[in-house]
């Protein structure tokens, strides 16, 4: 097998999908239209600057450049995990800093080192899987704390009067720690649960279209989704187990409420 190149004529008909979509939302008056050419204008651009980087930084092959680009990565998905999620106090961010950091290293270093038994230094490894990882972590992490957050706001009551009726603040948040987790993590099992069946994901498919074999292309993929979905646990279960004893005073064991809606 070889890999298949399509032409830039070829690949500017897709565009005409758009068209199609547009005609279907504008006939349910929808009102997203203008947020899926803003979406595609801006998906577009950014994939078009991220494969010239990456066609300079493949060609020179240096780790510096590669550690580089996976420090932006990181950066931007820190980022937009705290700009998704401006409730949380100061040690709460510091917390989930460290979740992502802690969580997603050490599953990319894991991955390219002992499984792929290749150079952390590869751009041709640690990018993609990189950016595989923390991309689902990001998701995985702003459901994980948006969940917490409306759990709390929902049962705020229901807090106050356990709270008065004596109930350790540990046993009043923890379930609400394990429905946060559940939400965060149900995207990936359940992708899990259709694939190979119900689709080809992504890194198997881009795999066989480049002309690799397609087995070695299944192992790649199912070690792939084992190490995301173990990023996205670790991280999120970093972030809300340690951070919800943010909001707790531990020496009255009463939940400050204050202490989630400072940065509101």
């Amino acid at each position: 097998m070889s890999n298949i190149e399509v032409s830039i004529a070829r690949f500017l008909l897709i565009y005409l999908l758009l068209i199609l979509i547009l005609l279907v939302m504008k006939k349910c008056k929808m009102s997203q239209t203008k947020l899926l050419f803003v979406a595609s204008l801006k998906m577009t651009f950014q994939l078009v600057l991220a494969g010239l980087l990456l066609e300079y930084i493949f060609n020179i092959d240096s780790p510096i450049y590669t550690f580089a680009y996976l420090v932006v990565m990181i950066v931007f998905t820190i980022h937009r995990i705290l700009s998704k999620n401006k409730w949380l106090n100061s040690k709460f961010k510091l917390i989930t800093v460290i979740s992502v950091l802690v969580s997603n290293l050490f599953i990319i270093v894991f991955f390219i080192s002992v499984v792929a038994g290749q150079d952390l230094g590869n751009p041709q490894y640690m990018i993609p899987i990189g950016g595989m990882v923390l991309g689902n972590t990001m998701t995985a992490m702003i459901l994980g704390l948006n969940a917490f957050r409306e759990t709390l706001d929902g049962q705020r009551y229901k807090i106050n009067a356990l709270i008065c009726a004596g109930a350790s603040s540990k046993n009043i948040l923890l379930p609400c720690v394990r429905q946060a987790l559940e939400t965060a993590t149900l995207p990936t099992l359940n992708s899990m649960l259709g694939m190979g069946i119900v689709h080809l994901p992504g890194m198997m498919t881009g795999q066989i279209l480049a002309g690799a074999v397609p087995i070695t292309a299944i192992m790649y993929q199912i070690a792939i989704m084992i190490a995301i979905c173990a990023a996205n646990i670790l991280a999120c279960f970093i972030a809300l187990y340690f951070g919800y004893q943010t909001i707790v005073d531990h020496d009255t064991q009463i939940i400050r409420f204050d202490m989630i809606e400072m940065d509101k």
